[in-house]
């Protein structure tokens, strides 16, 4: 009875087993025609986006960089006016990044930023920097330091120092006490002789052998003589 009854279990599992893969080819039959058509559409897309980054955004790159070294050795040379905005002859940053965008590299704004903080133009260096997304760490501590630079050019003093401090932190390293620097300075700015302090007495404490190490003592003198 009882291999009877498995006999029978196992018909019906075999039935039911039997009558799912008969939907599925079934559902199959129906609709191979928009099953190929799916297969084909995602390989035309997929075809499209190599031939694209083949033949299109490749070549591209390569053109951005190659209009990127003369700015580059304008900047370099320190003339900021020609790096941004080309003489003529060359294209300058501004110029790149209208007509290639990232594709010269993340660099590029963060170059066209400097550019525009040499030359005054703060709420330009501004925007351009924030555009910089690089994942370098000093590069990026460096973009954050200039945005703080053109706020101190600005007169926004708060704003200011809140970019030195993270530009700091973001760098973790010997140029960390430059940029801590400007903090304590920006902060003798405002008047917050405490906060200062404590900036200057960080580069002593974490720079010691940094550049601004070396003077720190004449700026922690001053504020504790008062």
């Amino acid at each position: 009875m009882a291999n009877n009854k498995l006999t029978e279990q196992e018909a019906l599992q075999k039935e039911k087993l039997d009558s799912t893969v008969s939907s599925i080819e079934r559902y199959y039959q129906e609709n191979k025609k928009t099953f190929y058509g799916c297969v084909i559409a995602v390989l035309v897309i997929i075809l499209g986006i190599l031939a694209y980054n083949q033949w299109i955004l490749k070549p591209k790159q390569v053109e951005a960089m190659q209009q990127l070294f003369p700015a580059e050795a304008a900047f370099q040379a320190g003339s900021y006016e020609t790096a941004l905005n080309g003489d003529g002859n060359v294209l300058g940053f501004k110029d790149i990044i209208s007509q290639y965008g990232k594709k010269g590299g993340k660099a590029v704004y963060l170059y066209a930023g400097i550019c525009e903080l040499q030359l005054g133009n703060y709420q330009e260096a501004i925007n351009m920097l924030k555009k910089y997304n690089g994942k370098d760490k000093i590069l990026s501590a460096r973009a954050l330091a200039c945005i703080g630079d053109a706020y101190v050019g600005l007169e926004d003093y708060n704003t200011a120092v809140s970019y030195f401090e993270n530009a700091a932190k973001e760098s973790d390293n010997m140029f960390s006490a430059n940029y801590l620097l400007k903090a304590g300075i920006t902060y003798e700015e405002l008047g917050n002789e405490t906060k200062a302090l404590a900036c200057y007495k960080e580069i002593k404490d974490k720079y010691p052998q940094s550049v601004e190490g070396y003077d720190i003592d004449k700026y922690i003198s001053r504020i504790e003589s008062k």
